[in-house]
């Protein structure tokens, strides 16, 4: 299950990408300073997008941990989307790659084998997340999950739920329906390279 993903797009673009979909990115908090990272990794902190007072057209840009502490006090940085509808704290999380890990082919090799997945037609993507407040670590968001589309299957039995483009803004809209946004991508919608 994904826990590493990628983002080396600066805020500029991540900016203009929205705008193209006419939404308005304010930043809250201040413009954040975001350093291109090949590792994002559980527990780090990464930039997502979520609603302003439910407005269509804008959205703030803030930086949040990736993970929540769960019942068992192990990191919930994925979250089965399955039968829920999550009416409230969506998140959009900005990505331009994520990893999966298999077993090596290599007999030899201990480290398992590392795979990126990029959007091919797109710099940047949006991984369906939700956020919540903790006592233990403040706001915190995860990602969905889902079954494997075409492309994931060959290496993973679970993903994350990337949206389409075209569904960002509807993602953020609490009153539309998260199990009609929720959906595998088209088959060869994602290129995929071994990179460790």
């Amino acid at each position: 299950m994904c826990n590493d993903y990628r983002l080396m797009v600066d805020v500029a673009s991540i900016f203009e990408d929205f705008a193209d979909l006419k939404i308005k990115i304010r930043f809250g908090e201040g413009a954040p300073n975001l350093e291109a990272r090949e590792d994002i990794k559980i527990t780090d902190v990464g930039p997502i997008v979520r609603a302003i007072n439910g407005a269509r057209d804008e959205a703030e840009l803030v930086q949040r941990r990736w993970s929540w502490p769960g019942p068992n006090k192990r990191p919930v940085y994925n979250f089965r989307s399955e039968g829920r509808e999550f009416n409230s704290n969506r998140c959009l999380i900005i990505a331009d790659g994520f990893y999966e890990f298999t077993e090596p082919k290599d007999p030899k090799k201990t480290r398992k084998d590392k795979w990126l997945f990029t959007k091919k037609d797109e710099s940047i993507f949006c991984i369906a997340g939700i956020w919540r407040e903790t006592p233990e670590v403040g706001q915190a968001f995860t990602m969905l999950t889902m079954e494997p589309g075409s492309d994931i299957a060959p290496y993973h039995d679970r993903q994350i739920v990337i949206l389409e483009r075209n569904a960002w803004v509807e993602w953020l809209d609490p009153a539309i329906s998260a199990k009609s946004l929720i959906k595998p991508l088209p088959a060869g919608t994602l290129a995929v390279e071994q990179v460790g």
